[in-house]
């Protein structure tokens, strides 16, 4: 894929027209919410700098980029705008990527700019030197090492300024890009919504407050206390499709799914429209999952199949990951196994993406009873995984391992082997529980101690599946097959009431369905019954 790099020369002219803040803008580049980043630069290009800063706020890369540099065109004396893009390139501060080379590149060359430039105060100087710590010897750090010395220089910063709201504000965000999957005490996400609920105490539209909020507490058992921030942001920043997605990574972590369709239909149309093609995937790949849950199947395959159309996505795995998950979350939610087994990988460059299609076809194929299919799928996870070892890609290294025992578990089941399969699928949901889901998907594919659920209720085992579709709840709430094998599991053990609890729960959710699942049917049957 080619890096496709998206220009915005007249979001400087509306903005040196504009308010004196960027904020309450109705012009053509749309609402992104309130920022007050006082600087040395002349007043005209005030208005424009702050719209950059409300842009990097909502991650809105390419038009703060290009906001930036047209500031520092009309005020080269603005040493502050190169601390705005050395931001703006190190990309997404919580997905764990960072800034590629040619980025780091780019960025260290405007920070030496800034340098030669001379900010004309001390507190922006500090804020060039603190945004340069994270690109101090790029080639030699690990991209973990980079993050630690970034919170560290921002700490220094807004313990130097306390009275400017915004270093206090980037601190968090860079404390919380420390937080890893690993760790679910949530330190990192919880000291940085600490200082955030105070910020969102005092400026309740900061599109930078309200975004980072939604990422502290971007985890199962924290998810309800972002809803309050989730359903602002969204009407903070509108211009900013990003700003329109962020609210969804709360709805579905609480089974919202209605709220989670909306806006990201919304921030699909916008990322279109701005040819923003990474975060309109990411997007539709959230409403698809939404979709399913709510068995809205042909809605799901409507999108699919739209955004499979469109080109132009950067080489940045968040399209690719998007392109791999929402063909296999389409067949697996729906049981179709035997479609499953047949999906084709998308030919991408990264191991972990190629993984999703290959895990899928090995869970279809054992299902459908094609065992020999399913080894082989299993064979190309066990290079991924080896690949991603070699590359100390430890998170999705991991994700792959959960991969491989899942599948390893049902060919296992297809073989007769009960015992070793329940090992193997076992030891994937719990592997599965101390690994986080990454911020640039929904959820997995299938969550595995759902599927260890599956299998239990395969071997006749129905007390202890129900069990463990009721400890996935906890993680993964409202979804349309935890319900399912829940109420098949109380029928099977003999709880009619239960089972019948669960069979409404499902009619509900699917209230508004567009399939023909035969689950439905059997479920509304059961209610009558």
């Amino acid at each position: 894929m080619k890096l496709r790099l998206f220009h915005f020369p007249f979001l400087f002219a509306l903005a040196v027209h504009g308010p004196a803040q960027a904020h309450d803008d109705d012009s053509q580049a749309g609402t992104l919410g309130k920022v007050n980043f006082p600087t040395s630069c002349d007043p005209k290009v005030q208005p424009a700098f702050e719209r950059g800063v409300a842009m990097l706020h909502s991650f809105w890369y390419s038009a703060a980029e290009a906001t930036f540099r047209d500031v520092l065109k009309h005020d080269p004396q603005c040493a502050i705008a190169t601390w705005g893009i050395a931001s703006i390139l190190m990309s997404n501060a919580l997905a764990g990527q960072g800034a590629s080379p040619k980025g780091a590149e780019l960025a260290q060359a405007a920070i030496d700019e800034g340098r030669r430039i001379g900010a004309k105060t001390e507190r922006e100087r500090d804020y060039i030197e603190a945004v340069a710590a994270y690109y101090k010897d790029f080639a030699a750090r690990s991209e973990k090492q980079r993050q630690v010395s970034r919170a560290m220089a921002y700490e220094v910063l807004a313990q130097r300024y306390p009275a400017d709201d915004e270093a206090q504000i980037f601190y968090a965000l860079y404390l919380a890009g420390t937080q890893t999957q690993a760790d679910q005490t949530y330190g990192a996400y919880l000291k940085a919504a600490a200082i955030l609920e105070e910020e969102f105490k005092k400026y309740p539209d900061h599109p930078g407050v309200a975004h980072y909020l939604i990422h502290s507490y971007d985890a199962p058992p924290i998810a309800e206390k972002g809803l309050v921030a989730a359903r602002r942001y969204a009407s903070i920043a509108p211009a900013a499709p990003h700003a329109l997605h962020m609210p969804s990574h709360i709805f579905t972590r609480v089974g919202s799914w209605q709220e989670s369709v909306d806006t990201n239909a919304r921030s699909m149309r916008v990322a279109r429209a701005g040819g923003d093609i990474d975060e309109a995937y990411h997007a539709v790949d959230y409403m698809v999952y939404a979709y399913l849950q709510l068995a809205r199947d042909a809605d799901a395959r409507s999108v699919i199949d739209d955004a499979m159309k469109v080109a132009g996505a950067s080489p940045r795995f968040t399209a690719p990951y998007a392109m791999a998950a929402m063909p296999a979350r389409y067949a697996l939610e729906r049981g179709a196994w035997q479609e499953a087994a047949k999906l084709q990988p998308p030919g991408s460059t990264y191991p972990f993406v190629e993984a999703i299609t290959y895990y899928a076809r090995a869970i279809g194929s054992a299902r459908s009873g094609d065992v020999a299919a399913a080894r082989k799928d299993a064979e190309q996870l066990e290079t991924f995984h080896n690949a991603l070892i070699a590359a100390k890609n430890t998170y999705w290294a991991t994700e792959v391992e959960i991969q491989q025992l899942a599948a390893a578990g049902w060919i296992a089941l297809g073989e007769g082997k009960a015992d070793e399969a329940l090992k193997f699928m076992r030891a994937a949901a719990d592997l599965e529980d101390r690994n986080e889901k990454h911020i640039v998907t929904p959820g997995r594919v299938v969550p595995a101690r759902e599927l260890l659920g599956e299998m239990l209720l395969e071997v006749k085992q129905p007390e202890a599946a129900l069990k463990e579709f009721e400890a996935s709840q906890r993680r993964e709430p409202n979804r349309f097959r935890n319900y399912l094998g829940s109420a098949r599991a109380a029928d099977m053990a003999g709880d009619r009431t239960k089972a019948a609890a669960y069979y409404q729960k499902l009619i509900a959710l699917a209230k508004n369905s567009d399939s023909e699942r035969p689950e439905l049917a059997r479920a509304k049957k059961y209610a009558q019954s």
